[in-house]
This record gives structure tokens, C-alpha cells and sequence, in this order.
């Protein structure tokens, strides 16, 4: 038996979603979890597969930033039950390849052949268009339609008593700032961090920063909106690099020195080149923001030795969805950080490409698509 459900479908990039009514079975594969979605974010990773700058396969439903109520599940499975309240993962892991054993589970193997290419573990499709053709789900979730069926370690249960559009943030855009400042760069408090970009990403960034008592947290934007949003989240500082020269306001912020930890959340290369190009002696860029495919930097490798600079990468805000996911809801519903703020617009799936062109623009934090 197949549950028939609608979704926002792509057929082709730079062409608008089509709502079309698609199915999968109703019965879950051995040791997966049918999910009935609650609320799904617009996250600016699926903007770069609907406008063609990443390579993705068609058709597709969109969508990996989601929340919802485990409805049945599958043979072998342990950790969830029915009525479970849960977060999904785009890096569901094997709990067994050397990466998860040794704690670094967004690197899971499985999730390099098969989650990465928009298929279940077995390498297949679980939902079917009405023609009877398959239909990829983008990270393996495909959150843009109100079921999803998905390995057991990507669905995270969490508390009962956090709302979905909030919950459904902490799925990528909340564990990928946090992260990148708690867990990559390991921001401590005597620090001064720059974050470049105050979208859904950058803005959680700064939450990261301002959890663990950053000395000072500086912001950067073109947008005075977002630079006000970024106060809000806990910027002590901001800048506009539209009218104002990054480097030279950092210097005399940091009377010369430059920041210890600069994190990048837009995914240009000119300001990951900027991030790099502010640290202080001995610190540390992370790379946070998603880059088009094929975007390359510069970097002078000498000042790297001579200063010992990082420029790191941060993957989902190198993070243990199993234990992060339910810590970072604890952090919202103990008011230590806001995720309420962080929704901006609610809608409906039919108002799709509305909230895509609304994230092109730079409106908002986030649409959340309610179900």
C-alpha cells in the first residue's frame, strides 16, 4: 500500500516548483521510519539547487530542514516509536563506519554514496510521481512534502513540547551556526569573533558565539536589517562592508590585532577570502557558507605558516545530530537561545516559490512551510 501526499517537485533548475501529487509506500523498509511531516524551512541550500548552481538530479522534492511525528516504523527499528516527535538529519549515519565510531557521524560514508546523491541507504528512491516514475528527495528527506521515509539515525527525537516551525530550524539552519562556533571553531570566552553574512546560518553563528561568552561578537552584512537582526541575536558590534572597509574597522576594533575566530556564512570568495584575511595571529576561519559548485579561493600560504592561521571547513556545524539536536531544543525552550525570532513568515506549500523569491531578495530569516 502507498500513502499519496503533495510536494514541491523540480523539474528542471531555474523553473518555479510545481505542487504535484506524488506517493510512497506506507509501510517502512527494515530500519527505517515513516515520517509525517509538521514544518520545513526555505534554506538558502535549496535555493542553489533550485537556480541551477548545484548539479542535482530531477525530478526532485526539495527540502532538508524539517520536523514532524514518526507515524510508523519499519523492522529493526530501536531508537523511535510511533508518535515520536522528531528533527531530520541530511546526514543520517551508519553508526558503524570509521567517522561515526570515531564521533565525527556527519562524515558517515553512507551518507558520501548515498544520502549526497538524494537516495536511501540501499541506493534507491522511496517516492513515486504519479506516472510511476521515481523521485529523488533532496539529502535523502525531501522535506517539501508532508511525508517523508527515512533512515532511523535521520530522524532525531527530541522534546514534545517544541513547536515544529521552530523545531524544524534546528535540522540545518540552528545545529550549523551553533555549531560551527561551539563545535569547529571552539570559540572560548576570551575571544573576539567576526561573522560575515547574518542570514539563517550567520545569525545562529552569532546564538553560538554569545552561548559560550565570546568577548566580543562582530557582525558583517550588506543589509542594515540583518545588522540590526544581528544584535538582536547577540552582536556586541556591526558592520556594514556595503560603505565601510572591513579590515580597517576590525583593526580598530581589535586596536590591530585582528579577531581569533572569523566565521564565513554566506559562501563567496570574497569573504571567505575576507574572513581569512582578518585573523589574528594563530586564528582560525571556518568556512560555514555554501559555495556554487566549482567556486575556488586565494590564500597566501606563507602568511599561513609564518602566522599559523586555520581556514577550516564546517559540515552541519560538526555536530552529533543524536545528541545536539535534543541539547539545542533544551537551549530554545530554557530561553539560552531564540528560535522563535528566527521565523519570520509562515506558509503554506501551495506558497512555495513565493518564499523562494522572498529569500532571493534577502526578506526575512526563514518561511517555514506548515503542514
Amino acid at each position: 500500500m502507498t500513502i499519496e501526499f503533495d510536494a514541491a517537485v523540480l523539474r528542471a533548475p531555474g523553473e518555479p516548483l510545481t505542487v504535484e501529487r506524488v506517493s510512497l509506500p506506507s509501510t517502512p523498509p527494515p530500519g527505517e521510519v515513516l515520517v509525517r511531516l509538521g514544518a520545513s524551512g526555505l534554506c538558502h541550500s535549496d535555493l542553489h539547487a533550485l537556480v541551477g548552481e548545484w548539479e542535482v538530479p530531477s525530478p526532485m522534492i526539495l527540502g532538508h530542514e524539517g520536523a514532524g511525528t514518526v507515524e510508523r516504523v519499519g523492522e529493526g527499528v530501536t531508537t523511535l516509536k510511533e508518535g515520536d516527535h522528531v528533527v531530520l538529519s541530511w546526514t543520517p549515519s551508519c553508526r558503524r563506519c570509521r567517522h561515526c565510531v570515531g564521533g565525527r557521524p556527519v562524515l558517515c560514508d553512507m551518507v558520501s554514496r548515498h544520502s549526497a546523491n538524494h537516495l536511501s541507504f540501499d541506493g534507491r528512491s522511496r517516492v513515486t510521481s504519479a506516472d510511476g516514475g521515481d523521485v529523488y528527495s533532496f539529502a535523502g528527506l525531501g522535506t517539501f512534502g508532508q511525508y517523508a521515509l527515512v533512515p532511523e539515525s535521520a530522524a532525531i527525537a527530541v522534546r514534545r513540547d517544541a513547536p515544529f516551525p521552530q523545531a524544524a530550524l534546528v535540522g540545518c539552519a540552528v545545529t550549523t551556526g551553533v555549531g560551527a562556533a561551539v563545535n569547529t571553531a571552539k570559540v572560548r570566552p576570551s575571544d573576539t569573533v567576526l561573522v560575515l553574512g547574518c542570514g539563517g546560518v550567520g545569525l545562529n553563528a552569532i546564538q553560538g558565539a554569545r552561548l559560550v561568552g565570546a568577548r566580543r561578537i562582530i557582525a558583517a552584512d550588506v543589509s542594515d536589517d540583518k545588522l540590526e537582526q544581528a544584535r538582536h541575536f547577540g552582536a556586541t558590534h556591526v558592520i556594514n562592508n556595503r560603505g565601510e572597509d572591513l579590515a580597517e574597522r576590525i583593526s580598530q576594533l581589535t586596536d590591530g590585532r585582528g579577531v581569533e575566530v572569523a566565521i564565513e556564512a554566506i559562501g563567496l570568495p570574497r569573504t571567505i577570502e575576507a574572513a581569512y584575511a582578518v585573523l589574528a595571529r594563530g586564528g582560525t576561519a571556518v568556512v560555514a557558507g555554501q559555495v556554487a559548485d566549482g567556486v575556488q579561493i586565494s590564500i597566501d600560504p606563507f602568511v599561513m605558516s609564518d602566522q599559523e592561521l586555520s581556514l577550516i571547513g564546517s559540515n552541519y556545524g560538526s555536530s552529533t545530530p543524536d545528541s545536539d539536536f535534543p541539547l539545542l531544543i533544551d537551549h530554545y525552550l530554557d530561553g539560552r537561545i531564540d528560535l522563535d525570532s528566527l521565523v519570520t513568515r509562515v506558509i503554506d506549500l501551495k506558497d512555495i516559490n513565493e518564499g523562494f523569491d522572498q529569500l532571493k531578495a534577502g526578506i526575512g530569516i526563514r518561511s517555514v512551510i506548515t503542514y
